[in-house]
C-alpha cells in the first residue's frame, strides 16, 4: 500500500521526522531508508532505541499513529497505480493488498477513496489475526494468497513492491516481484527482485502472461494473483 499503491512513504517519514524534532532528536537518512516498509512498532522501537527518545516505543507509536490518521489519507497516488489496478481488475485478475500497516490505516486509505481501493478482493494487513509476523517475513503474503477463491500456489502469485523488506516476504513466500524502489534506495536492496523498474507506467504485464494495456483481446493468464 505505502510506496506502491501510494505516495505516501514520504509524508509517513516526514511524520517520523518530525516527532523526532519535538525531542531534539535527527531522524538520518540512513536510518530511514533502514525503516522503509516496517511495522509502526518496528519503527518506533527502532527510533526511540537507537536515537535514544526520551519517550516509551508505546507512546512513540501514538503519537505516531495519531498524526498519520490526520496526514496520511491525503497521500497521492503513485504514477500508473490507478492504471494497472483498473486494468487488472477490468481483465478479471484477481487482486489483494497486502501490507505491514494496521487494519486502521487501510481503512483510513479506504475510506478516503472507496473505489479504487475497492478493486481488491480483499486485503491483508499485519494485524490480521492470521498474520503472525509481519515483512520480511511471508506470512502477509502467504495469508493474501490463501484467500483468493481457487487458492493459487504461491508461484501463480505476482507481487508488486517497493521496499527491501516487502521484497524478502515475497520472495520467502515463493512468489515473484516486481520492484518499484524509492530512488534514495542503494541498488543493493533491489537485487532480490524478479524485475526491477522506475514506475508502475513501466510495468509490462504480458512479461508475466497477463493481458497487455492495449485492446489486444484476452487469452490465459499464467498469474493467478496479484498483491499490492
Amino acid at each position: 500500500m505505502d510506496g506502491t499503491v501510494l505516495n505516501s512513504e514520504v509524508i509517513y517519514h516526514k511524520i517520523i521526522k518530525k516527532l523526532c524534532q519535538k525531542y531534539n532528536r535527527v531522524y538520518t537518512k540512513d536510518l530511514q531508508i533502514r525503516m522503509y516498509g516496517v511495522t509502526d512498532r518496528e519503527i518506533s522501537e527502532t527510533v526511540v532505541k537507537e536515537l535514544k527518545v526520551p519517550i516509551s516505543t508505546d507512546e512513540f507509536e501514538k503519537q505516531l499513529n495519531d498524526l498519520a490518521q490526520k496526514l496520511l489519507p491525503s497521500a497521492p497516488l503513485q504514477r500508473g497505480a490507478e492504471r494497472i489496478l483498473t486494468h487488472l481488475h477490468d481483465y478479471k485478475i484477481p487482486m489483494a493488498l497486502a501490507t505491514n500497516s494496521t487494519d486502521q490505516a487501510v481503512r483510513l486509505h479506504a475510506t478516503a477513496r472507496p473505489k479504487l481501493f475497492g478493486l481488491f478482493h480483499h486485503k491483508v494487513s499485519v494485524t490480521d489475526p492470521a498474520v503472525r509476523r509481519g515483512k520480511p517475513s511471508p506470512d502477509i503474503y502467504l495469508v493474501a494468497a490463501s484467500k483468493f477463491p481457487d487458492k493459487p500456489q504461491p508461484r501463480q502469485c505476482l507481487v508488486f513492491e517497493d521496499s527491501k523488506v516487502g521484497v524478502m516476504s515475497a520472495r520467502e513466500a515463493g512468489m515473484q516481484v516486481v520492484m518499484i524502489p524509492d530512488p534514495r534506495l542503494d541498488r543493493e536492496h533491489t537485487r532480490q527482485a524478479t524485475i526491477v523498474i522506475q514506475s508502475l507506467m513501466d510495468f509490462k504485464p504480458e512479461l508475466f502472461g497477463l493481458p497487455p494495456f492495449d485492446d489486444t483481446p484476452k487469452r490465459r493468464n499464467r498469474i493467478e494473483g496479484c498483491t499490492f
